[in-house]
Formats: structure tokens, sequence, C-alpha cells
């Protein structure tokens, strides 16, 4: 693959990954997950380690990056949701 199609692979997987980057931030602040759906974060969860499987399965570097920092940044507001309510 082209490096400019990889170089804008991980451009757009760090804009959607790094979106998840402020609602954790403010949880992690304030202890506030009232307004946060918990199906919703495990949905997203499941279906993101799909999107990892997918990446390494076809090698695909930004699947691979986007999806694992995704992953971690849902499991951090999973993980806070369960633990303040």
């Amino acid at each position: 693959m082209p490096l400019s199609v990889e170089l804008l692979g991980f451009v757009a997987a760090a804009l959607t990954s790094l979106c998840w980057l402020p609602q954790t931030w403010r949880t992690l602040r304030t202890r506030d997950t009232r307004a946060i759906s918990l199906w919703t974060q495990l949905l997203l969860a499941c279906g993101t380690v799909l999107w990892l499987v997918y990446g390494v399965q076809i090698l695909s570097w930004p699947v691979i990056v986007a999806n694992s920092l995704t992953l971690l940044l849902v499991l951090a507001i999973i993980t806070m949701k369960l633990r303040f309510g």
C-alpha cells in the first residue's frame, strides 16, 4: 500500500480514536458517569475488539493502532462506570 494511503489511515485512526480522550479525562476528573450508558460502552468495546482482530489478520497498522487505543480508552470508561456508578 502506498505510504500516502497508510498516512491517511493513521491520521483518520488518530482522530477517531482520540475522540474518546475528552470523555475519559472528564469522567476521571469528575467521577460522574450518570450520563454514560454501560451497554453502549460494552457494545463499543466488543466491536473494537473485533476490529482489532481484523486489523491483525490483515496486518493493517492504522486499524491495529486505532483500535488498540480506542479499546484502552473505552475500557477505562467502562471501569469508571462500574466503579463510580
